[in-house]
C-alpha cells in the first residue's frame, strides 16, 4: 500500500510561524491545478503498481480550491493508479473556508476526512499567529463539520507566548466538546526567516519558552489520555479506528508520492523533492520535465530514518528489524547509544521494541539524533 500527497501552495495570508511553501497570489492557480494533474500522469509508474491507500491534500491551504478543482485532482489519481475501495482522502482546511455550503458539498465528494487548522480558540493567540480566521469561525465550522463528517482532525498549537496553562486546558476541552476523534498538536517553533523570528528579535513578541511548552505538552497528554485518545505519535492523538492512515504510513516507512511544488516523495530507498517555486514548477511541467531532485539513501541513512520515525510512535523501533535489515553492528550500536537514555527512564524496551517513556516523548527528536549512526559503511 502507498499514499499520494498533493501540495496546494496557496494561502490567504502568511501565518507568522509558517515556513512551508505557499503563495498569497492565486494568479497561477488554474495553471498549477493543470500541472498537478499532469505530474500525476507523468509519475504514474514511480510507485511500481502499489495500490493507493491514502490521498492527502496538504499545503498551504487546500480548502481554497473549489470542489471541482479538488475532484479533478482526485479523478487524476484514480485514472493513473489502482486505489483501494475505501481510501482515506484528507483535505486540510481552515475554518474561514468551511462555511455551511462548502461543508455540505465536500461531504458529497470523495473527501472523507477533514484536517482543520484551528490552532487556538483564543482571539489573542490567533492574532499573535496572524491566522486568517477568528474563534467564532472556528467553533461554527466545527459545529457544522461534525454534522457531516465522522472523521475529523483538529490542529492545536501549544507553547504560545502569553498562553496560560488554564487557557491551554480550555483549548483542549473545547476541541473535545465537539466529539473530535483525532487531534494533532504541535509546539510553536521559531523557524528561520519567518515573521515570528523577526518579531521576537525586535521584541514585538515574547520569546518561546521551551520549559513552558513541555509543561503544556504534559497537560496535553494527560487531558487527551483521560478522553481516551491514544497518543500514537509524538504530535498525534486519536481514538481507536481514527489514526491518520496517511501519516502513519510515513512513520512506518511506507512509500508515498509527493505531487506539487516543494512536495517530497519516498520509496524506502530513495527520497526526492520538487522545486520550491510555483513558477518554476509550472514551467517545467508544461515542458513535460519533472523539476525534481533525488537522493539515494545509504544503509546508514535508512537506519537513521527508521530510528527517527520509529521513536516518535507507539510502535517504537524493532530491535529485530534493525538486526535483520542493517546488521549486528547497527544493532549493537543502537543498544550502546540508547543505554544512558534507558537508565534515565527516557527509553525502555518492551517486547523487542525500543520506545520512549512518557518522560521521554517530548524529547524524542533529540534522543533520536543521538542514536543516529554516521560513517558506518
Amino acid at each position: 500500500m502507498a499514499g499520494i500527497y498533493i501540495h496546494i501552495p496557496f494561502c490567504k495570508q502568511a501565518c507568522y510561524y509558517c515556513d512551508f511553501h505557499f503563495s498569497t497570489s492565486l494568479k497561477k492557480k488554474n495553471d498549477l491545478i493543470s500541472c498537478l494533474i499532469k505530474e500525476i500522469e507523468m509519475r504514474k509508474d514511480e510507485l511500481n503498481g502499489e495500490v493507493i491507500e491514502t490521498i492527502y491534500f496538504g499545503g498551504g491551504t487546500p480548502s481554497m480550491l473549489s470542489q471541482s478543482e479538488i475532484d479533478r485532482v482526485i479523478d487524476a489519481v484514480y485514472k493513473n493508479h489502482s486505489v483501494v475501495e475505501n481510501p482515506e482522502i484528507t483535505l486540510e482546511a481552515n475554518p474561514d473556508d468551511l462555511d455551511d455550503e462548502t461543508i455540505e458539498v465536500l461531504s458529497k465528494s470523495k473527501v472523507n476526512r477533514l484536517s482543520i487548522g484551528i490552532q487556538s480558540f483564543f482571539e489573542r493567540d490567533l492574532k499573535l499567529m496572524n491566522r486568517a480566521h477568528n474563534a467564532e469561525e472556528a467553533k461554527k465550522c466545527l459545529t457544522k463539520a461534525t454534522e457531516y463528517f465522522e472523521n475529523i482532525s483538529v490542529d492545536l498549537i501549544y507553547g504560545i507566548p502569553g498562553s496560560s496553562h488554564e487557557e491551554w486546558k480550555e483549548n483542549i476541552q473545547i476541541a473535545l466538546s465537539y466529539g473530535i476523534p483525532h487531534i494533532s498538536s504541535y509546539a510553536l517553533t521559531v523557524e528561520p526567516k519567518t515573521a515570528l523570528e523577526s518579531y521576537i528579535k525586535k521584541g514585538i513578541i515574547d520569546e518561546v519558552d521551551d520549559e513552558h511548552a513541555q509543561e503544556q505538552f504534559d497537560i496535553l497528554t494527560q487531558e487527551l489520555g483521560e478522553a481516551n485518545l491514544i497518543h500514537y505519535e509524538l504530535s498525534n492523538f486519536g481514538k481507536e479506528g481514527f489514526f491518520s492512515k496517511n501519516n502513519s504510513a510515513y512513520w512506518q516507512g511506507k512509500s508515498y508520492l509527493g505531487i506539487g511544488p516543494s512536495a517530497h516523495s519516498f520509496d524506502g530507498k530513495q527520497r526526492s523533492w520538487n522545486v520550491r517555486n510555483n513558477s518554476k514548477y509550472i514551467q517545467a511541467i508544461q515542458k513535460e520535465s519533472l523539476p525534481i531532485e533525488r537522493e539515494i539513501l545509504s544503509k546508514t541513512d535508512q537506519y537513521n530514518e527508521y530510528i527517527m520515525t520509529g521513536l516518535r510512535t507507539i510502535w517504537g523501533v524493532s530491535l529485530e528489524r534493525v538486526k535483520t535489515n542493517f546488521g549486528v553492528k547497527y544493532f549493537n550500536y543502537l543498544l550502546l547509544q540508547s543505554e544512558k537514555y534507558r537508565e534515565e527512564d527516557l527509553l525502555y524496551i518492551e517486547n523487542g521494541k525500543l520506545k520512549t517513556t512518557q518522560k521521554g516523548k517530548f524529547l524524542s527528536d533529540g534522543i533520536s539524533s543521538d542514536l543516529f549512526k554516521l560513517n558506518l559503511e
